[in-house]
């Protein structure tokens, strides 16, 4: 254990969005659908109760509280056009009472569905650009003409994967231990690095042996392990730890679920919402989650989850985009 990154943690600021701890359920129906094998536990973020939930709520609560104490008037983020994180952002702005700015790559839609259509619901503002290449200058651009006009920005970057954002989910694997759980093994999606940094940081300052197991949302394992790694180690500046206390946790990504990339369903990943679904009512979107999902149906039925296991699923949300 870390006492110092214990106490550190849980002085840091939050702002009240939603009700915790989310449940953690036992899914022994999809055991049995996959023939037994490990006990299976779901982490329940899906079930937020605030802006449709999701793994970029528990990150806003401490980042939108940094953007209080600073000032901020406005939130401005960037994601694709049925981004969970700009939703999240529109919501948690709407809710503190900031104006919000979203810069989106893709088409705008003729007709908004899912997170397009709660983002305009929420109010945000939202400038279309052509290519994920061209939304850090056009959030650049955006924070640049806001401030020009006496505004003052708070600039997120995609998924607040940053070292702050971050600290939620360490935070997060708090309110898991508190629920009496300790898995062997954590599965969950990763796509920009923050909730997965989150995991290890939080199973290493409780000194928790658990495997943190990413499956890839759409990056290649060796460039998601250098940014989870690099925000292990602003974690470590901000909670005034000593440089290297994070450099032992294993950063462990597999990235064989991407399939054709991003928002891009697999046959796979079609199989596990459908799964999931019909053996316990539970929803997971199929480009994001559900690749997760699949990453661990296949690790149950191979056999590289023991039978002697417990295995916990963190469902971090997504599921408004069965609407989309």
């Amino acid at each position: 254990m870390v006492p110092a990154a214990v106490e550190r943690l849980a002085a840091i600021p939050r702002v009240e969005l939603g009700h915790y701890p989310t449940p953690i359920d036992e899914l022994t129906r999809l055991r049995a659908a996959l023939g037994g094998g490990p006990r299976l536990l779901v982490k329940r973020d899906d079930a937020i109760d605030f802006g449709f939930g999701g793994n970029k709520v528990r990150k806003l609560r401490i980042v939108a509280a940094r953007a209080l104490a600073e000032s901020a008037d406005t939130l401005l983020t960037a994601g694709g056009v049925q981004s969970n994180h700009c939703r999240a952002t529109a919501a948690a702005a709407a809710k503190l009472g900031l104006r919000c700015g979203l810069v989106v790559n893709g088409e705008p839609p003729a007709r908004p569905t899912a997170n397009a259509l709660l983002v305009e619901l929420l109010g945000a503002e939202v400038h279309y650009v052509a290519t994920r290449a061209d939304r850090q200058p056009a959030l650049a651009a955006a924070a640049d003409a806001l401030r020009a006009r006496g505004a003052h920005p708070y600039v997120i970057p995609v998924g607040a994967s940053t070292p702050l954002g971050a600290l939620a989910f360490a935070d997060a694997i708090g309110e898991m231990y508190a629920q009496g759980v300790v898995p062997d093994t954590i599965v969950h999606a990763t796509s920009s690095g923050g909730t997965q940094a989150g995991l290890i940081a939080g199973c290493a300052f409780l000194g928790l042996s658990t495997r943190v197991l990413g499956i890839s949302a759409d990056e290649p394992a060796p460039a998601l392990a250098a940014e989870v790694r690099r925000i292990l180690n602003g974690m470590e500046a901000l909670l005034g730890l000593d440089e290297g206390t994070l450099a032992g946790p294993a950063i462990e990504i597999d990235d064989g679920f991407v399939g054709e990339g991003y928002g891009i369903p697999t046959p796979d990943s079609r199989e596990a919402g459908e799964l999931l679904a019909r053996s316990e009512a539970l929803v997971v979107d199929q480009t994001y989650t559900a690749k997760a999902a699949a990453g661990l149906i296949a690790y149950v039925r191979s056999g590289r989850l023991r039978g002697d296991q417990t295995i916990l699923f963190w469902h971090t949300g997504g599921q408004v985009g069965v609407f989309a």
